[in-house]
């Protein structure tokens, strides 16, 4: 009768083999690193920050002046009947003017549309922030998604060695008599099924490691260890306080509200008397028959003031104050929705560290039971199938200890993703 027992590899924990990592591994910063590099949509965030400061620049410039050169040149001929008309004849002529128009009073139009492009600088800086906390949160799901679906690997194989010890074991009993066909039939298809574990195991490491290399634009190497967790807030109510403050989707909707808000200014400004200062300089030249220069300069107040508009100043408020009630709303539900994620988050991490405490007392008490199981087996106290349940009850403690440390891991950073701390790993 050949005897058997459980393989190393079984007894090692996550954090063991996390310790154990070559010097040379892939950090979970080098991940991030690589996303930020490669990621188009962090860099079609970047254009709309860029886009925002060049719509800062086009506003402030409305308040500058304006100046236009124009000019003319062609031939002229004059003939007339008139008794007092001089100069007739034929001439080439040339004209030229430099025109510059200085904005006064623009009904206030300027300055809303200053403060409606810097709240645009601000709300694109906070969604390119968002974007960026976004990827992060993606990039450390798909780091630790890889090493539990690596961890899961390698519990699955290392579940089909050990069922296969207990298929030959089985195999030895019924040659001599000890176990009967039934026993080795259920030991034949519990190998079966680890080996079909396995191979649902393997697809689920092949699809994260296509997440990972899809966000980092790179195959994932051996990943060690990621950074222990920073401080998350005290409590929940903290928590709530926090992603108020300063989560990005929040302040970037109420940077929204703030230009939306000037946009109502921008728009009944058109409703409002203009007052600019145009200075005009020209010079006309004829030569030929009609040989002369004439030159002209002024310097004039221009005002105006829109009597009727046709109703496109009215439905310009209207509408801007729409859009503004409707950034309004975009604020109370980003508030909503992230107050609901903190929630979410929160709980989640809370259960997924008891979940810990418990898996590991439950790897624990199940390796007792198999070592048991096997001895009670030796001496005819236990059946097969007895110690085929306890070795399935340990490898699916173990499975769950792994799940639950990489939930546990993925919540903590949810959470800080919430409350906008999620800015840096570690």
């Amino acid at each position: 009768m050949r005897a058997y027992t459980l393989p190393l590899l079984i007894s090692v924990s996550l954090s063991s083999l996390i310790l154990g990592a070559p010097a040379q591994a892939e950090t979970l910063q080098d991940a991030v690193s690589a996303a930020f590099a490669t990621n188009p949509q962090l860099e079609i965030e970047r254009y709309r920050t860029d886009i925002a400061r060049e719509n800062l620049d086009l506003a402030r410039s409305a308040a500058l002046p304006r100046v236009n050169l124009s000019g003319s040149g062609g031939y002229e001929s004059t003939d007339t009947t008139s008794f007092f008309t001089t100069g007739t004849g034929q001439s080439p002529s040339a004209s030229a003017q430099l025109q510059a128009v200085q904005p006064l009073y623009t009904g206030g139009k300027i300055s809303a549309g200053i403060r409606q492009a810097r709240a645009g600088i601000d709300s694109a800086d906070r969604t390119f922030d968002a974007a960026r906390q976004d990827l992060i949160l993606d990039v450390i799901t798909a780091y630790v998604d890889v090493r539990r679906d690596r961890e899961t690997v390698a519990i699955r194989q290392n579940n089909v060695e050990v069922t296969s010890e207990q298929v030959r074991a089985a195999e030895d009993r019924f040659e001599v008599g000890v176990v009967t066909r039934t026993d080795v039939a259920q030991a034949q298809a519990r190998l079966e099924g680890a080996r079909a574990a396995l191979a649902g195991a393997e697809a689920a490491l092949q699809g994260s490691e296509a997440v990972y290399e899809f966000l980092t634009g790179q195959r994932p190497g051996d990943l060690v260890l990621p950074p222990a967790l920073p401080p998350l807030p005290v409590d929940i109510e903290t928590a709530f306080a926090e992603a108020n403050e300063n989560n990005p989707s929040i302040r970037a909707a109420r940077e929204d509200l703030r230009a939306a808000g000037a946009g109502v200014d921008v728009a009944k400004a058109d409703g409002r008397p203009q007052i600019s200062i145009v200075g005009t300089a020209g010079v006309q030249e004829y030569w030929g028959d009609l040989d002369r220069r004439d030159t002209s300069v002024s310097a004039v107040a221009q005002g105006s003031i829109p009597l009727f508009t046709g109703g496109s100043v009215r439905a310009s408020v209207n509408s801007a104050k729409l859009q503004r009630e409707q950034a309004r709303r975009r604020v109370d539900s980003f508030e909503t929705q992230v107050r609901a994620q903190v929630a979410q988050a929160w709980y989640g991490y809370d259960a997924a560290t008891r979940a810990i405490e418990a898996s590991r007392r439950q790897v624990e008490a199940a390796e007792i039971a198999y070592e048991g199981a096997k001895e009670e087996l030796a001496v005819g106290v236990r059946t097969t199938l007895d110690v085929l349940d306890q070795e399935q009850q340990l490898f699916e403690a173990r499975l769950a200890l792994v799940g639950s440390e990489r939930d546990a891991y993925v919540a903590a950073h949810q959470l800080l993703r919430a409350t906008g701390g999620l800015d840096t790993i570690g």
